[in-house]
């Protein structure tokens, strides 16, 4: 609590002043108390979110003959079926252990990005795909 040292007032009288610090001091006490016994305001939203399957869908490889086309708009399609490049990627080394090891036929749209078609040319070689050709050259003629 607080002390005054020193008084203006030599001849004893009373002081006028309330001391404010006892008041400051339990009104602190008071809030920290009501801050601890506040309950905890929990908020919930019910959602009904997908639940993953536990069998993925089987994979799409043809023991024979597997076709990767590359759209115009930029699609990577699998045997007909979009995919994405780790896919694709996945796909290609999945098709490397079979035996026989089925074809590839990379069918590249002629108004295709190249940089799309080099990106998936390289994934193709990290996949040491051995057995690849091209389908559908015969467009190109008509672009150029």
């Amino acid at each position: 609590m607080a002390m005054q040292t020193t008084s203006d007032n030599a001849s004893g009288e009373p002081m006028m002043e309330i001391n404010t610090t006892p008041l400051i001091d339990v009104m602190l006490v008071l809030l920290i108390m009501f801050i601890i016994t506040i309950p905890i305001q929990t908020h919930a939203v019910k959602l009904d979110l997908p639940v993953a399957q536990q069998n993925p869908p089987p994979q799409v490889i043809d023991p024979v003959k597997n076709t990767v086309v590359i759209s115009a708009n930029g699609d990577i399609l699998w045997n007909g079926q979009p995919v994405s490049q780790p896919q694709l990627r996945s796909y290609l080394d999945t098709t490397q252990q079979m035996n026989p090891i089925p074809e590839l036929h990379l069918q590249p749209d002629a108004t295709a990005r190249y940089e799309l078609v080099d990106e998936v040319l390289a994934i193709t070689k990290k996949a040491h795909v051995q057995k690849m050709g091209f389908v559908g050259n015969e467009y190109y003629t008509a672009v150029f």
